[in-house]
């Protein structure tokens, strides 16, 4: 019957937006130079133009490019999603192609476009799209998209990546078309002519093939088709009949068209299962007599064709070489089987396209690889040209003997067939109806998805010939794998396009007319501003000329909006822009008149709402569907409606809105709330112009007459209606939208009696309105929309509106407690409302009235408060998807408050119950209440971690905090706070937001300290201090972070000292005196001898400070790195004159810098950090011009493998390289890329160093002259490659290269020492710490052959390969048959030590110890005691004890003991046999204690130190001491004395490395001064070395005692230094570098993640226990050095300055690692109110300090001026700034002013200053409740929360931490403000509550806000039904028995007894009651 009224034709709404639309990129194309670059390409050779661009040769290209190909463009547009976040600005992008052009641009409606990439390729563009393509990750399993934008050209296709990878895909057949889909391309092949005809019966080629990746193969894809006939099974998608004309990613799914019987399908496109493969590539021949195994073998041997001069093969003969566009596979095919036939071939159409060097691309870019042979085809790279040849022009005939053509093809070796990828699976074709039969479809147009406003999905395709859209609607199956398709409409359409984000489409009708579609359902015809509608196109009529408008000129700012209809006669467009402002009377005779009318053509390019309209004119023009809302109310409104109707249904109630919404000329903003109520009260049945306050909204909207006209309207005329309009609007202008004061009319003010006014009658629902069934289910879902809002502050506003609404869908309902609980949350406005209108008791039988809508009222607030209380609750309802924050606090109440821990996962239902569409009114089951169970609490902590967890998981953050009411919220924060005490150091980075620690936050981000030269961290510019000297740069040791060492060393200026000492780049002072008797030749050859001296020294330093400056500076990957130059000049004062050595005066050593600089070249190469960016083409760039440079480089490309950064140096180069034979660099390469490789058994290495190992070559291998100190550096690698690994084979070689014999000639001859050791050194490697566990290599005897070597004896015989080798003597050293020793001690001790490192072997130790006769010590050289004594300690490593006791107990008894004078005793040999098993002992003392800083190890090493100096420098007093002392050292020799010195000092280093200590520098520095007598160019290199340990890093790094560290310490400080710069005999100097293999990042350095600086903070450091010493907790100042961290149990930052933070390491140190390895930033926070510790060492500053003494008077001692110090959060500082301070506008408020002062000190003090809102909200509520103005009682409703979270707080007792706020002094006061305040209203006014309670109308000036602010704030019930319970209770005990069945607290009830007790009586009989009750 009202049907009608609801029919949507008559509808219309206004397009927005319009604007003239050309596509930009044609706009580009203008004034891009693309024929000019190929111009200038074709002068290019062709091999550059193939490596530029990979498409075919230019022949001809030019010509080509004709003028219509210019113009055949083609552009597509999408929404942008190029690297921007979702929720930034939307973009559109246009993909535009013509020509050889392709134009990637950006642009939204706010912005200009710009282009984004631009290409240009060399043959015409058939096709560009954009496509993602999914490249496996390698660390994980999942695929990662790579967005690319493909071009494909008729031979190949370009890949251009967002991320700049270029790749080009040759094509093996001309393409028709290509799609983009979820796995990457789907290629089409075109069919020409000659297929067709040719195509055997047997299988026709296939015709569809996918590219899952432009380096993959192109490979056919496999398709099943659906049905029961054979067809079924899988196969090639080979039937050219079917064109793709859509596919699509999500869901995966592919549209084609069969242009035989004219029916569209749908396939699934997914990848091929195991199964399908196999039968595909099995391929059964069922065909009868077809033959084909040839088809398929002659298809494997096209690539034979294919490839360059490979076609021989196939014996057609020479005639068919590289211009493959001959015999096709399919000729091949016809000739087999009509022998007859000649074939034909065309070799000339397309040479171009098939050059040889494309196919050797095609060749190079894929996997193609021989092997399993199966029949199929070969490759679709393979495929041959000749489906390229449109028509064949060359005939050329070939007869070969059918014979030999046969054999041959059959037999040719099969390729590997290709694997099909892809398989697509038939999903639904249509049905061919009769009544088709007379016209076949056409192939669609358009496909596209769309779905509508209820979420149904459509796949829509549009047939031009029946001018139809056929929508297909479609439902995902359960596993999302299979999509179901169910039903077919057709639209009549000439065009559509969808709108993605609108879910609607936009159709073009046959006549001309566009009509918006939601799904299949029509919505409304769309007006276009400015464009006629096609009804009135007959009359001849003015139009706006849309050639004008679309001038670029007014492009941006134009808005064409509608003229005032009573101008002109039909909307025409304005041209509104700056610059043209007509007057509207003139405005017709500007236009031109035209004839003809534009009509729309036809629609393109949709993306999200806006979409092209094509013009006949040929102009085209963009418009914006509008919104279906904007208001957010609105909007939740219609999805909460939208959920809980039937779709049929909600979609009819969406289509109205939308309509009457986006009527031309439709409401504005403000207004929409008005229209949406209107609008939905008339759906439901209200007559909305005879409600008073419905009437009122019509005067706020001017009705548009779509909206009147829709209204059903009373009979009598509209005239008067009309006055009434005219004459409210001015009345509503007085009325406020909140009416306080009752409507005009209204009757006494009982609100549910009838009202009796004379317009009674039409108060009535229509009970034929749409919605009027569902009225019940409708008030429900926006009842849980309305708790939703009000639990968000910002949406509150709102709920006020909703509630209008809501209480009189309620009252007509007859549901009193519902308005109750309105009217107690707006008093003020619902008591203004009181008309309700009539539903007849019979019709409300039609309603559905659903099971959930009980009588009580879901309230969240009072659930909230009942959880606090601990009440049994049931669950609370709430709709999915729409009352998420209902959701949230109400799971987070049951985790926290409740302690359940499983709310939020198992138990959701126990406390959420989901309300779903459709729960019709069934007899409704009683909730079952949950009992509380009895469990054991969890800690509050716990619970409070794993709620911040959760609700970080649900995307809570702080923004979102704040904007929940303060009472519900504090639960939260107490949560947040107790975390924010104690938080887990691995929390993720959204969790430490959520708790407020920036310093875990940013310690997430993974920053390292270093950023480049100068910046750090964010922003942290840790720049060196400002120099006076200008070549104070060029030291190379600038990049030493100044802030870290500023605190570490800050009290002295020790590294500027280090800097001083370590310094080569400027000249020396040489000071000589020039004698009287001196001639001036003599005196200048005496400077140059001292100078000579002092460059002994200058030479040693770049050792150290490779050392000092480790890894301490990123390089800027387009600068060279600097390399501070190598300075062996003087200066000799007075006259500062320079002194050089290369006057030819004095004999200079040859070659005495190249290994100076060398090591110089290591040491700048050490500054790179290994964390930098470093890649194979910037060491390259670094390669020097000039050849004297090349020593340097050579130790650059060391240092780089000691830093890691060679492994990315490509092979190539490292080849380039070595085979240049430069010695130096063959060493520096070989050792730093071993280095790089630690321990890995790369065997690309391992090739690499056996070249230059002889022993390691077959012995008939050619001899290779490889340099002596080459094959050192590669046995030394062989080490590094195979560190630890027990490596077989190598080891038996190492161990016979120990003992090589010298060989003929002169190899091996000179320098066997180093080589010796070298292959110890290798062989301790690989066997490092094995001990006796050396599996499998029993036969080898190694401790046995070791021991032999370190002892002498026999030689065995040389056993395996090596044995040709070493056939004949050397002629230059007779050995004889015995060992030589002194050779091959050094090796097999180091060996052992390191084999049994740590195993605390005794019986192996045992054979090292010092001999114990005067005899036997006689045959052992004095060094190789050292390094027994060395090794037998490290074996012994846990018996070794930091003290002087321990060092001697080392020296033989017999040392030891009194002499008898009678022996006859070398004294010389016992003194320096005790000298260096002394230094033996100390060295292996460094070792245990390596970087442990151990103070008593480093004392007893000082003290041995100062001994050894004693007896160097004469000390003592006494002659008689004196003569013993000069004795001494003649016996032991300055040079022993000296060796043992620089060890201790070494060993000295070790252990204090990277701390700096200051006794150790002074020892330093006194060497360093040394340069005369016996100090040589090896005692400088170990001091400096030392000097360099000391400072490691320049403080941030220290020494590990990893085995593997031990062992890189082995090999650099072997106790032999160096003779001379150039004496490599006993040790090769490049090894000394290996000790920064041992140094690891201990440094621990706080930064402030305020200010990012660096700063001192109070660490706590909690070792394990070891069988040394017990757990143990060392507290230390940060930043500082932390010790090994296998010895931590735990790390802590300590308060009381900053935030504790407590990184746990006895579950894993890989956090720590991470923190370490990125320069060991821990990120910091000071507390508020501390101070750094550089600004207050003490503490005494402290603003804490002095309050915590008076407690009273903190808050008085609290001034706001100070506030800077606790905090430097902006806010609080202006909020103390303008709150807290007497200003001119607080003057009257002094109170106030002390109170906000207080609150303020109190929120900064105690940490929490995020809790100040809350302080200031429960202070204004409180006022406003004392002052009675409140207008809402939400203020209260979160005072009572806070104050039963306070109770509840309070009766668990005192806990140890609470929020301040629930320990502060501030909640009792208020809380006794609002209890007074209450009670003395309840003193006052107590006969309005007993009205209230026995549901008596309240009289009209009642004081409604008071009464229902008591109520909510007592808590009592809504008490209409049960009033006689309670009243007249005789006595307080049936009072409480009554009460309890309410829920009301006792508390509160006892504020009630009077009133309910003694109700004649008044409050003055029990006047002393609730006093006793307290």
């Amino acid at each position: 019957m009202s049907e009608v009224v609801y029919e949507e034709t008559a509808t219309m709404i206004a397009a927005g937006d319009l604007q003239s639309f050309v596509p930009f990129g044609r706009e580009h194309c203008k004034n891009h130079p693309n024929a000019f670059n190929l111009q200038l390409r074709e002068l290019q050779p062709a091999s550059e133009l193939w490596s530029s661009d990979g498409a075919a040769g230019l022949v001809g290209s030019l010509q080509e490019v004709s003028l219509q190909e210019r113009e055949r463009e083609c552009w597509q547009l999408r929404k942008g999603c190029v690297g921007v976040r979702e929720e930034d600005v939307e973009f559109e992008e246009e993909l535009y192609a013509a020509g050889n052009v392709v134009v990637w641009s950006h642009g939204c409606r706010t912005q200009a476009s710009s282009v984004y990439k631009a290409f240009t390729v060399d043959s015409p563009v058939q096709q560009a799209l954009w496509c993602n393509f999914a490249v496996p990750n390698n660390k994980k399993d999942v695929e990662e998209e790579e967005q690319t934008v493909c071009i494909i050209q008729s031979s190949c296709v370009n890949v251009h990546t967002v991320t700049g990878k270029d790749f080009i895909a040759p094509l093996p057949f001309q393409v028709s078309n290509v799609w983009a889909t979820k796995f990457g391309l789907l290629l089409e092949r075109k069919n020409t002519a000659t297929d067709t005809q040719l195509n055997s019966p047997g299988e026709p080629l296939p015709t569809v093939f996918s590219m899952l990746h432009p380096l993959d193969e192109i490979a056919p894809v496999v398709c099943k088709p659906a049905g029961m006939f054979e067809g079924s099974r899988a196969q090639y998608m080979s039937d050219c009949t079917m064109k793709i004309v859509f596919s699509c990613s999500q869901p995966s799914i592919v549209v084609s068209y069969d242009t035989l019987q004219g029916i569209h399908s749908v396939w699934f496109l997914r990848k091929v299962t195991h199964e399908e493969r196999s039968t595909v590539l099995q391929c059964p021949a069922e065909t009868a007599g077809t033959p084909l195994n040839f088809l398929t073998s002659n298809l494997r041997n096209i690539s034979r064709l294919d490839s360059p001069g490979g076609s021989g093969a196939t014996g057609l003969g020479p005639g068919a070489s590289c211009p493959i566009a001959t015999g096709s596979p399919l000729h091949l095919n016809a000739l087999h089987s009509h022998h007859s036939k000649v074939m034909t071939s065309s070799p000339g159409i397309h040479s171009r396209i098939h050059s040889p060097s494309i196919s050797n691309m095609a060749a190079l870019s894929r996997a193609h690889s021989p092997g399993m042979a199966a029949p199929s085809f070969s490759g679709a790279a393979r495929f041959n040209t000749s489906f390229h040849s449109p028509s064949p022009r060359g005939h050329h005939g070939f007869l070969p003997s059918p014979n030999s053509t046969m054999n041959e093809t059959v037999l040719v070796p099969e390729m590997e067939p290709i694997i099909p990828d892809l398989c697509m699976e038939q999903l639904w074709s249509e049905t061919i109806t009769a009544g088709c039969h007379k016209e076949m479809n056409s192939k669609a147009s358009k496909v596209f998805l769309t779905s509508d406003l209820c979420e149904n999905r459509y796949l829509c395709f549009l047939v031009e010939s029946h001018q139809q859209l056929r929508c297909v609607k479609f439902i995902e199956s359960n596993n999302t794998s299979k999509l179901i398709f169910t039903s077919v409409t057709t639209i009549p359409a000439k065009d559509a396009e969808p709108l993605q984000n609108k879910d609607a489409t936009l159709v073009l009708e046959a006549c001309g007319s566009l009509v918006l579609y939601t799904g299949i359902t029509r919505v409304s015809k769309v007006f276009v501003p400015g464009l006629l509608s096609p009804s009135f196109r007959h009359i001849p009529h003015f139009s706006t000329p849309l050639e004008n408008v679309s001038t670029p000129a007014n492009a941006g700012s134009r808005h064409l909006h509608r003229l005032n209809e009573a101008v002109m006669p039909s909307p025409v467009s304005a041209l509104r822009s700056p610059n043209i402002k007509q007057h509207e009377g003139s405005f017709l005779e500007d236009y031109s008149f035209q004839q003809t009318t534009p009509f729309i053509h036809a629609l393109r390019d949709p993306v999200c709402n806006r979409v092209t309209l094509e013009l006949g004119s040929g102009t085209m023009v963009r418009i914006c569907i509008p919104q279906i809302a904007t208001s957010e109310l609105v909007m939740k409104c219609l999805q909460a409606v939208c959920f809980i109707l039937p779709k049929e249904v909600a979609m009819k109630v969406l289509v109205k809105w939308y309509n009457i919404y986006n009527a031309p000329g439709g409401p504005s903003a403000h207004a929409e709330w008005s229209l949406f109520v209107t609008c939905f009260m008339t759906l439901m049945g209200y007559n909305t112009e005879r409600l008073t306050w419905t009437r009122n909204l019509h005067f706020e909207v001017p009705l548009s007459p779509v909206i009147a006209a829709k209204k059903a309207r009373p009979s009598d005329g509209g005239s008067d209606e009309d006055w009434d309009y005219l004459l409210g609007s001015h009345y509503h202008r007085q009325m406020t939208f909140q009416p306080v004061c009752g409507p005009v009319g209204s009757s006494d003010s009982n609100s549910t009696t009838d009202v009796s006014s004379p317009s009674s009658p039409s108060l009535k629902l229509d009970t034929s309105a749409p919605l009027f069934p569902h009225i019940p289910a409708l008030f429900y879902v926006l009842h849980l929309l309305y708790q939703e809002l009000q639990l968000d502050g910002l949406q509150r506003a709102k709920a006020s509106l909703l509630v209008c609404l809501l209480q009189q869908l309620a009252r007509d309902l007859q549901l009193e407690e519902y308005v109750d609980l309105y009217w107690r949350d707006h008093p003020a406005l619902i008591s203004g409302f009181t008309e309700t209108c009539l539903i007849d008791q019979a019709l409300i039988g039609q309603m559905q009235r659903p099971s959930f809508l009980g009588t009580k009222p879901p309230c969240v607030f009072s659930w909230l408060s009942s959880c606090l209380r601990g009440e049994e609750l049931p669950p609370f309802p709430y709709l999915v998807g729409i009352c998420q924050r209902t959701r949230l606090l109400v799971l987070s109440y049951a985790l926290y408050v409740i302690g359940d821990e499983n709310a939020t996962s198992t138990d959701v239902s126990k406390y959420l119950v989901k309300l779903t569409a459709g729960q019709k009114s069934c007899a409704s089951e009683p909730h079952n209440r949950r009992q509380r169970s009895v469990k054991v609490k969890l800690s509050w902590e716990s619970l409070a971690e794993q709620l911040v967890v959760w609700l970080t998981s649900e995307g809570f953050t702080l923004k979102d905090l704040e904007s929940v009411p303060f009472g519900a919220a504090l639960p939260i924060r107490e949560a947040i706070y107790l975390c924010r005490e104690q938080p887990c150091s691995d929390w993720s980075e959204e969790v430490c937001l959520l708790i407020g620690r920036q310093d875990l936050t940013k310690q997430a981000h993974k920053m390292t300290l270093v950023k480049s030269k100068t910046s750090v961290g964010s922003g942290l510019s840790f720049e060196p201090p400002a120099t006076t000297e200008v070549d104070e740069e060029e030291d190379g040791m600038s990049d030493i972070i100044q802030e870290v060492t500023g605190l570490i060393w800050s009290q002295d200026l020790r590294v500027q000292e280090v800097r001083r000492l370590l310094q080569s780049s400027r000249p020396v002072r040489v000071s000589v005196v020039q004698l009287p008797e001196v001639s001036d030749h003599e005196y200048i050859e005496e400077k140059e001898n001292k100078l000579l001296q002092l460059c002994q020294r200058t030479m040693a330093l770049p050792v150290g400070r490779g050392l000092f400056t480790l890894f301490s500076y990123h390089p800027v990957p387009t600068e060279p790195l600097p390399v501070p130059k190598l300075n062996l000049t003087g200066r000799a004062p007075p006259r500062n004159t320079m002194v050089d050595l290369n006057s030819g005066n004095i004999d200079v050593p040859p070659n005495m810098t190249s290994w100076p600089s060398f090591h110089n070249g290591v040491a700048a190469g050490l500054k790179i950090a290994p964390a930098s960016q470093v890649d194979s083409a910037w060491i390259a760039y670094n390669k020097p011009k000039s050849p004297e440079l090349a020593n340097e480089y050579a130790g650059f490309l060391m240092a780089l493998g000691l830093n890691g950064h060679l492994t990315k140096l490509a092979t190539l180069n490292i080849h380039d390289y070595l085979t240049k034979g430069h010695e130096m660099t063959s060493i520096g390469l070989l050792l730093g890329v071993s280095s790089a490789k630690l321990g890995t058994m790369d065997m690309s290495i391992t090739r690499l160093l056996s070249i230059h190992i002889p022993a390691l070559l077959p012995p008939t291998s050619t001899e290779l002259d490889v340099p002596h100190n080459v094959q050192v550096a590669a046995v030394i690698g062989i080490g590094l490659v195979y560190q630890g690994t027990g490596h077989r084979h190598n080891t038996e070689v190492l161990l016979s290269e120990i003992g090589r014999p010298p060989g003929p000639e002169m190899e091996y001859c000179t320098d066997r020492e180093s080589y010796s050791l070298a292959a110890g050194l290798a062989l301790g490697m690989v066997c490092l710490g094995h001990g006796s566990n050396l599996i499998g290599m029993t036969d080898l005897n190694v401790p046995e052959q070791l021991y032999q070597y370190m002892v002498g004896g026999h030689r065995r015989a040389q056993a395996g390969a090596s044995r040709e080798r070493h056939k004949s003597p050397s002629y230059q050293i007779k050995e004889g048959d015995t060992i030589n020793v002194d050779v091959t001690c050094p090796g097999a001790t180091l060996a052992l030590a390191m084999i049994y490192l740590k195993t605390n072997n005794r019986s192996i130790a045992d054979w090292l110890k010092p001999p114990d006769t005067w005899f036997l010590l006689d045959f052992i050289k004095p060094e190789f005691l050292l390094l027994r004594t060395l090794a037998r300690c490290l074996i012994m490593w846990d018996e070794i004890l930091p003290n002087t006791d321990w060092v001697k107990s080392n020296i033989p008894q017999i040392m030891r003991s009194t002499f008898d004078p009678s022996e006859d005793i070398n004294m010389e040999t016992m003194t320096q046999a005790q000298d260096y098993i002394t230094a033996g002992a100390c060295m292996a003392l460094g070792l245990r204690f390596a970087g442990s800083a151990n103070s008593d190890a480093f004392e007893s090493l000082y003290e041995i130190a100062r001994n050894f100096m004693k007896i160097m420098s004469f000390a003592g007093t006494a002659a008689v001491s004196l003569y013993l002392l000069y004795w001494f050292l003649q016996q032991t020799g300055y040079y022993n004395l000296q060796t043992g010195l620089s060890m201790i000092l070494l060993s000295m280093s070790m252990v204090m490395a990277g701390t700096g200590d200051l006794k150790v520098l002074q020892l330093c520095r006194f060497f360093h001064k040394r340069t005369g007598g016996e100090m040589n160019y090896g005692f400088h290199m170990a001091h400096h070395m030392a000097l360099g340990l000391l400072f490691l890093g320049g403080g941030r790094y220290t020494l590990s005692t990893s085995n593997s560290a031990i062992a890189a310490l082995l090999c650099a400080l072997y106790p032999h230094f160096p003779a001379h710069s150039t004496d490599n005999r006993y040790h090769l100097q490049a090894l000394r570098h290996l000790a920064v293999m041992a140094a690891e990042p201990r440094l621990l350095v706080p930064v402030d993640v305020d200010s990012l600086k660096p700063c001192y903070a109070l660490l706590e450091v909690t070792y394990k226990g070891t069988k040394w010493y017990d757990e143990t907790t060392v507290e230390l100042m940060a930043p500082t050095m932390l010790p090994e961290l296998h010895l931590l149990k735990r790390v802590k930052v300590k308060g009381p300055r900053y935030w504790e933070l407590s990184i746990d390491l006895s579950k894993e140190t890989q956090h720590l690692k991470s923190i370490l390895n990125r320069d060991g930033v821990l990120y910091v926070k000071l507390r508020a109110g501390q101070l750094p510790y550089k600004d207050d060492p003490q503490g005494w500053k402290s603003l804490l300090a002095s309050t915590v003494n008076h407690h009273n008077s903190g808050v008085r001692a609290f001034k706001p001026e100070n506030i800077s110090a606790f905090t430097s959060d902006p806010t609080l500082v202006s909020f103390a700034e303008f709150f807290c301070t007497s200003s001119e506008g607080m003057k009257h408020r002094e109170d106030s002013q002390v109170l906000f002062s207080a609150m303020l000190s109190e929120c900064v003090t105690q940490e929490c200053p995020e809790m100040l809102p809350t302080y200031i909200a429960i202070e204004q509520a409180v006022g406003a409740l004392r002052r009675g103005d409140m207008l809402q009682t939400f203020p209260l409703v979160q005072l009572r929360l806070v104050a039963d979270l306070w109770d509840s707080r309070v009766l668990q007792g005192p806990a140890k931490r609470h929020i301040a706020l629930l320990t502060s002094e501030l909640l009792p006061v208020m809380k006794n403000m609002v209890d007074a305040a209450l009670d003395a209203w309840l003193k006052d006014n107590s006969s309005v509550l007993r009205h209230y309670m026995r549901s008596e109308a309240l009289c009209k000036d009642a004081p409604c806000t008071m009464l229902a602010c008591f109520l909510v704030y007592r808590s009592i019930p809504c008490l209409r039904n049960s009033h006689t319970q309670l009243e007249g209770s005789s006595s307080l005990g049936v009072l409480l028995s009554r009460s309890s069945q309410l829920g009301i607290p006792i508390r509160d009830l006892l504020r009630l007894v009077p009133v309910l007790t003694g109700s004649a009586a008044g409050p003055q009989t029990l006047p002393a009651f609730p006093a006793h009750a307290f």
